[in-house]
């Protein structure tokens, strides 16, 4: 197998780590708000985030990446009843996490994928809530995962003729430790009994679906965007 040079966001827990596990045989570069543990640290909520993680990522990868993975992204409740400035504050906080910072990283994955000319691959994680919305709290998540599949799309029709492919994937609700606290809280029979397969995915199933993406998948599958929510949201 040929090993490839892969950097992924987000994978500090949950299913960036599990994603960094499923990638284990190739040469794979972390990151995290804090870093550690190998992990590259940026902030991909400061304007200047993103592209000081590529350009780190480079030097530790000997000046190529053939893979980009956005993983990284956060969920924080925005009510439309606090005040003004406080709601485009979270709102323009969770665009600039979940889609400025992963189009940047994009962005410069295809600049990049063409200068060398052999191509290279893409993978969002996006999420169902770009299909089928979300909380009241959370009109900017669902926003900005519509935006990443969107952008995910776009690039896989503006460049696999130079063999730069896209894919995304929307995972529904996932068991992470995160998850586990949210279906305590939130009554979890009352969210499975919205799931047929009656349990939510795991974090390995979601890696295991990038990694397919990111290293296997035909060239032809490119725009593909894959749903991982146990048909609580089918297309």
């Amino acid at each position: 197998m040929e090993k490839r040079n892969i950097l992924v966001t987000g994978s500090s827990r949950g299913i960036g780590a599990a994603i960094g596990k499923a990638l284990a045989a190739h040469n794979v570069v972390g990151h995290s708000s804090a870093g550690g543990e190998g992990r590259i640290a940026a902030d991909l909520a400061s304007p200047e985030g993103a592209r000081a993680l590529w350009w780190e990522a480079m030097g530790v990868l000997g000046g190529r990446i053939d893979v980009l993975v956005n993983n990284a992204g956060i969920f924080e409740a925005n009510p439309i009843d606090q005040r003004d400035d406080a709601w485009v504050a979270g709102w323009e906080r969770t665009m600039q996490v979940n889609l400025t910072a992963s189009a940047e990283l994009c962005r410069l994955a295809v600049l990049h994928f063409r200068e060398r000319g052999e191509g290279g691959r893409i993978v969002n994680v996006a999420s169902r809530a770009a299909y089928r919305g979300d909380s009241p709290a959370h009109w900017h998540y669902a926003a900005s995962k519509a935006g990443m599949v969107g952008m995910t799309k776009s690039i896989a029709r503006g460049y696999a003729s130079e063999g730069i492919l896209a894919f995304a994937v929307c995972p529904g609700f996932t068991m992470t430790g995160m998850a586990e606290d949210y279906l305590e809280s939130r009554g979890g029979d009352k969210l499975l009994a919205d799931i047929p397969l009656g349990r939510v995915a795991s974090s390995e199933e979601v890696a295991e679906t990038v990694r397919w993406l990111a290293t296997d998948a035909p060239p032809s599958a490119t725009g593909a965007v894959i749903d991982v929510n146990g048909a609580s949201y089918v297309r």
